[in-house]
């Protein structure tokens, strides 16, 4: 009896064994055809679609779904009909989430209450039009509960001048100050070169499928484009809460 058990049990191990290396040989088919369709592309992530056949990948924030063989790929958003769930958004938001949860508050500039109720990522610009409006309300945020954490996101890109701004911003004394002169549109003065941030979270914008100012990313990774009143913001985070308590 002892052996048939043993023998079971091998007999399971090189089951699961072969599954996982056909699984692993459809990831590299599944990656060549991708560097043939977009050479140099490198995926953040590949796994197996909830739909049987299909693979997962992850490229620079967007989600696409490629056959096992290879041959087709489509981009979308796959729901679940019978959860009522859109999975393609719930990834996203895991990924979000995980990208946020590891930055170092230190390299951000951040307004707000220490003991805050919510906490919310903003992806801006010193030269957009809704970032300053959404920054002169900045006070009403604070005293909702709510603490902004800005990342910088230059949308013309590494070396624009809305670039620098951002840089001058980082490098001034005072960057609360400084953060809000530039979004006032007066210059920063007295600023000098320094270390900063700037380049490293416009690529991490770029990865997490940012393309517009301000973003908006809450909690549990969900996003909100442009410029979102402080009170409709607090309504909407408290709601967030009570559905999940």
């Amino acid at each position: 009896m002892g052996k048939k058990i043993l023998g079971f049990l091998f007999a399971g191990v090189l089951v699961t064994l072969s599954f996982s290396a056909a699984a692993d040989e459809e990831k590299e088919v599944v990656r060549a055809s991708l560097q043939k369709w977009a050479p140099g592309v490198q995926p953040q992530s590949i796994k197996a679609a909830p739909i049987p056949g299909i693979y997962e990948v992850v490229v620079e924030g967007q989600v696409f779904y490629i056959s096992q063989d290879g041959r087709y790929a489509m981009q979308g958003q796959l729901l679940d009909l019978a959860n009522r769930t859109n999975l393609t958004e719930e990834r996203l938001k895991v990924m979000r989430a995980e990208a946020i949860e590891g930055l170092d508050e230190q390299n951000m500039i951040v307004f707000g209450p220490e003991q805050a109720k919510h906490t919310v990522n903003i992806f801006t610009d010193i030269d957009c039009g809704y970032c300053r409006q959404l920054h002169r309300h900045i006070d009403e945020y604070s005293e909702l509960g709510i603490k902004i954490r800005y990342l910088a996101f230059p949308r013309a890109g590494i070396g624009s001048s809305s670039y620098d701004k951002a840089v001058e911003v980082w490098c001034a004394k005072d960057r609360h100050q400084a953060i809000t002169q530039a979004k006032a549109g007066k210059p920063v003065e007295n600023t000098a070169k320094c270390d900063n941030p700037v380049a490293e979270q416009f690529n991490l914008g770029q990865s997490l499928g940012v393309n517009a100012t301000p973003t908006l990313i809450l909690e549990d990774g969900s996003t909100l484009p442009g410029f979102v009143r402080p009170q409709a913001l607090a309504n909407l985070l408290e709601r967030k809460v009570a559905a999940h308590p």
